[in-house]
């Protein structure tokens, strides 16, 4: 999926899923935004579009998030991918949630969240999930704003 513009997420829809995807660069370390991005405690602290983490971010780890989007709603996921200052997911049967940090020549790390979310049944129920645009593009900004002020340049 290509990002279109810096900041604004884009989502492809199809009959049996949806993706949405968001990029931002960050004048910050790998390690500063992969801290935030770990410590579950803190992401309400944080991140706007997050109501709570429970549980602890790593390797095969269960987590119950809420989000803005549905606050009443428990999403129980596991972490799947940790590659520390690289790459981190997170899903459940219907969907995968991935965070990519890249480290450009110019010491700016590229953000990416990607979102894709479906399944055989994602048509019976695909209109009642809201749109994830403004909640990716507020991670990613809330994101940015953090690790910059959290930057030891």
């Amino acid at each position: 999926m290509t990002t279109i513009q810096k900041g604004k997420a884009t989502t492809l829809k199809s009959t049996f899923s949806r993706q949405t995807e968001v990029s931002t660069d960050i004048k910050a370390t790998p390690s500063i935004i992969w801290a935030l991005l770990t410590n579950a405690s803190d992401y309400p602290r944080w991140n706007s579009t997050i109501v709570s983490i429970e549980g602890n971010i790593k390797p095969g780890e269960k987590i119950k998030l809420k989000s803005t989007l549905d606050a009443k709603r428990t999403f129980k996921l596991k972490v799947m991918d940790f590659e520390t200052d690289k790459k981190l997911s997170w899903g459940d049967a219907m969907g995968k949630r991935v965070y990519s940090l890249s480290l450009g020549s110019n010491g700016v790390v590229t953000f990416t969240m990607n979102e894709k979310i479906g399944g055989p049944l994602f048509p019976l129920f695909a209109k009642m999930i809201p749109s994830f645009d403004n909640s990716f593009e507020l991670f990613a900004s809330d994101l940015k704003k953090r690790s910059r002020d959290n930057n030891e340049f």
